[in-house]
């Protein structure tokens, strides 16, 4: 191709273009005019690019196209409107979706965290493998270290220790399930290892009830999340291995894009559990009270999963961004 000729006859066109980009208001014809200038410039770069690369022309034209892309595409904002979507319906819709997940995965973790109590309530020698007896007294006493923690520290700074620690717990289950899922069984065991720990010790001691009472209010919501994080990252594991009619590429995408709005709307759940635990578990309430106040955390989130997310998951959302904001897929033959 000789590039002097090609220059010649379309430098015009993108001298228009360069002109209509310069100015504030177009009308509809000059509107008409730039897409199609845009459409044609585009080729023009893309044959540059491919049969006479030059730097200094294809760097105008790329300037040029980005300038028309931008312009014409425009640049989308987010607004409280999307915020209110993404509350209402696509993060609900989300956790809706991967209730199959999440459902088997509280209740196995919870027998295992169950399981791992009993085993260490009933095994002394295994209480005396994970401390000393002295400092297995200074953890179950009245007052002792498992009843000190949550009033260890002013109530809002403890609140956001626990937020930013159980958010982050919750963000590793959702980003390493890509990898099999494996990471997040681990992560999984580790948290009911800790709560079984918990158990067994204050079982032993006599004082479950005291445990249960300390742990419940802000537990419950906050296993809830945990369980689902791990549920949607097993999730996307399997879904590398089975992508179902989807490309295991466009099957991924939509999973992962899902599970990223998922971490943003579990960090707000973990936030209102943390609240919890560091303002109602250490508070001076009764422990009907406080136990109470969890539970109605829990059977709202049910109902906002269950209710919002339900009705919007027959309305078709996924949880996925909107059509208009993924990357255009390649049509498959059936």
């Amino acid at each position: 191709m000789d590039l002097d000729v090609f220059v010649s006859a379309h430098r015009a066109e993108w001298d228009r273009l360069d002109t209509l980009l310069s100015r504030r208001r177009l009308n509809g014809a000059e509107v008409d005019e730039l897409v199609t200038l845009y459409q044609r410039t585009a080729t023009h770069l893309s044959v540059i690019q491919s049969s006479a690369p030059d730097p200094q022309l294809t760097g105008r034209l790329s300037q040029l196209v980005a300038r028309a892309r931008s312009t014409v595409t425009g640049t989308r904002r987010a607004s409280w409107r999307d915020v209110t979507h993404f509350l209402a319906h696509g993060f609900p819709a989300a956790v809706y979706r991967s209730r199959h997940w999440c459902i088997p995965t509280a209740l196995l973790s919870t027998v295992v965290a169950a399981l791992l109590g009993w085993w260490i309530g009933t095994h002394p020698e295994i209480q005396s493998a994970i401390a000393a007896p002295d400092e297995l007294r200074e953890l179950t006493r009245p007052g002792g270290e498992y009843e000190a923690y949550y009033s260890s520290h002013p109530a809002a700074s403890f609140a956001a220790q626990v937020w930013t620690n159980n958010a982050q717990a919750a963000a590793m289950c959702l980003v390493l399930g890509v990898f099999l899922g494996l990471p997040v069984l681990w992560i999984l065991f580790l948290n009911m290892l800790n709560l079984g720990v918990g158990i067994g010790l204050m079982a032993s001691a006599g004082r479950l009830d005291i445990f249960l009472g300390l742990v419940l209010p802000h537990g419950l919501l906050e296993l809830t999340a945990v369980f689902v994080a791990a549920g949607t990252g097993l999730r996307l594991g399997w879904t590398l291995i089975d992508p179902g009619p989807r490309t295991r590429r466009a099957a991924l995408a939509e999973e992962g894009r899902a599970a990223l709005g998922m971490a943003i709307g579990l960090a707000l759940i973990l936030f209102i559990s943390g609240a919890i635990e560091g303002f109602v578990t250490p508070s001076g309430l009764p422990t009907w009270a406080r136990v109470g106040i969890g539970i109605a955390a829990e059977l709202a989130f049910f109902a906002y999963v269950y209710i919002l997310g339900g009705r919007a998951v027959r309305q078709g959302d996924t949880g996925d961004v909107e059509e208009s904001e993924r990357s255009a897929a390649v049509p498959m033959a059936a």
